[in-house]
């Protein structure tokens, strides 16, 4: 069987704990997880737990005090920091970057300072969607009309969600994957 695994790192962007954040526990587990995973890789010079990092989100100014997963921060105010961000991960090895998107994670209007870090990666990208609006307002269809276009993947965790990116979103089923939650 072929080795699939990224030829770089897996880079988890969201909040992070201590952040106190049902997102910030989902991506860290999402990043121990995958560095369990990616450690019992069979071709044992690729795996480790290195290969997994976070990219934290900061609700306020001064940040938190991460742990070593954490290998760039991002004041969710600044459009700059996400421009930076994205310099941080295309200077890098290569690899995948994992978007937990979230209403009120991402700064600009209705999250929309993702956008401009996702314009600017030049590495595949997957979303995982924890709200999918049936009855967004136009900026919020728009921006996450965009994140569909620009990530390779979305991943959903209930059958509606799906439903609402197909019909509402217009994304198209290929890009979507479904991975039941609970």
């Amino acid at each position: 069987m072929a080795d699939t695994s990224p030829s770089g790192p897996v880079t988890v962007l969201g909040s992070y704990p201590p952040r106190r954040c049902g997102i910030a526990t989902f991506s860290r587990d999402l990043a121990e997880a995958l560095a369990t995973r990616v450690s019992k890789n069979r071709d044992g010079d690729r795996g480790g737990p290195d290969r997994v990092q976070a990219i934290a989100m900061n609700d306020r100014p001064e940040g938190y005090r991460y742990g070593p997963r954490v290998a760039f921060e991002v004041n969710e105010k600044r459009l700059a920091e996400y421009r930076l961000a994205a310099d941080f991960l295309n200077m890098g090895p290569g690899g995948v970057l994992s978007v937990q998107h979230e209403y009120g994670i991402y700064g600009g209007d209705h999250g929309a300072h993702v956008l401009e870090l996702l314009k600017r990666l030049r590495m595949p990208a997957v979303a995982t969607l924890h709200t999918v609006l049936k009855d967004p307002s136009d900026r919020q269809k728009e921006v996450l009309t965009e994140l569909g276009q620009l990530c390779d993947k979305l991943v959903v965790m209930a059958d509606r969600a799906y439903e609402f990116l197909t019909e509402i979103y217009k994304v198209p089923r290929e890009k979507i994957a479904l991975i039941p939650h609970g």
